[in-house]
């Protein structure tokens, strides 16, 4: 885990203000490289594994780890190819309902279990199949003439929410899978005594990717969190134990460098709205920390699927 020393907002601010912002950064990317390196050794070392399953709770940067994963398999003599479950969700007519008639795309049965199922089940076998995208604008799935076929040494990298839920590949040979859960795990502390929770990291990365890719305000992405966190909880929370490894997303460095996407926004969430306690909350923890700019932050860093720039296709 992180030091406690490097998890306290006195520490993180001191470093910024010394001028040792780029060796903040670099200590918490080290942090991660040391976590994937000692994950992809493991995997590695079990010789049937041809299928690496990357789950964890929304905006736990799932995305920018399997690509990191892969350049960490890649270095020890593997060819990973990085795929997203979201690719076989079904077609958005036929997408489940939540209690409230809305279309529940946290439910596994968002996925097409069947094709997903069938896919697997052939590039183990080693035969070639024909690669789904999905299309979020239009809610279907396409084919738009990539295909794959793994050669002896690939290894699949599959990230999405329900990667640990045994439903989705209960008739593949456990030797044949690794499971990893991924997820902030190091929260920070204010003065030794009182905390920030984790989920709070996780809700600042998302209303900041909300901001950037998707036109969506703060008031709006606290207004859905709840249903977020719900979905979370009745379909990933459960399997956690399911993982072979344990992955900490947390990075030391993101809410100071957070703080820069999102405070203003979250300025304009108005007094009256249900949402305005939790915007000042945040606005509220974002305070102790002083501003990190982006310029300081590599392309490769798990922050980046949240706040643009990164070198990954993370969407």
């Amino acid at each position: 885990m992180i030091p406690e020393n490097q998890r306290r907002v006195a520490y993180i601010n001191e470093m910024i203000e010394s001028g040792h912002a780029k060796e903040l950064v670099a200590d918490g990317e080290k942090y991660h490289t040391e976590q994937l390196s000692a994950i992809a050794r493991d995997i590695c070392s079990r010789a049937g594994v041809r299928v690496v399953l990357i789950a964890g709770p929304s905006s736990s940067g799932k995305t920018s780890t399997s690509h990191k994963l892969c350049l960490e398999l890649l270095a020890q003599g593997k060819q990973p190819v990085a795929l997203s479950l979201d690719n076989w969700y079904v077609n958005g007519e036929l997408t489940p309902r939540d209690k409230n008639g809305k279309k529940d795309y946290e439910s596994v049965y968002a996925i097409d279990l069947k094709q997903l199922e069938e896919d697997l089940k052939a590039l183990i076998a080693g035969k070639e199949i024909a690669l789904p995208t999905f299309n979020f604008a239009e809610e279907r799935r396409e084919y738009q003439g990539d295909t794959l076929q793994l050669e002896d040494d690939t290894i699949m990298v599959i990230e999405g929410i329900h990667a640990l839920n045994p439903i989705l590949t209960e008739h593949i040979d456990a030797a044949c899978k690794y499971k990893v859960y991924a997820a902030p795990m190091s929260p920070v502390s204010l003065d030794g005594e009182n905390w920030i929770p984790t989920y709070v990291h996780r809700l600042l990365r998302r209303m900041s990717r909300d901001l950037r890719t998707r036109g969506k305000s703060p008031q709006m992405t606290i207004a859905s969190w709840q249903s977020v966190r719900e979905g979370e909880e009745k379909w990933i929370e459960p399997f956690r134990s399911e993982a072979d490894a344990q992955f900490d997303t947390s990075m030391i460095y993101e809410l100071p460098a957070i703080r820069y996407t999102v405070e203003t926004a979250l300025q304009t969430v108005p007094a009256v709205a249900e949402e305005y306690k939790v915007a000042e909350r945040l606005l509220y923890y974002l305070s102790f920390f002083e501003g990190l700019e982006a310029s300081y932050i590599p392309r490769t860093s798990i922050l980046r699927e949240f706040i643009g720039g990164s070198q990954f296709n993370v969407g």
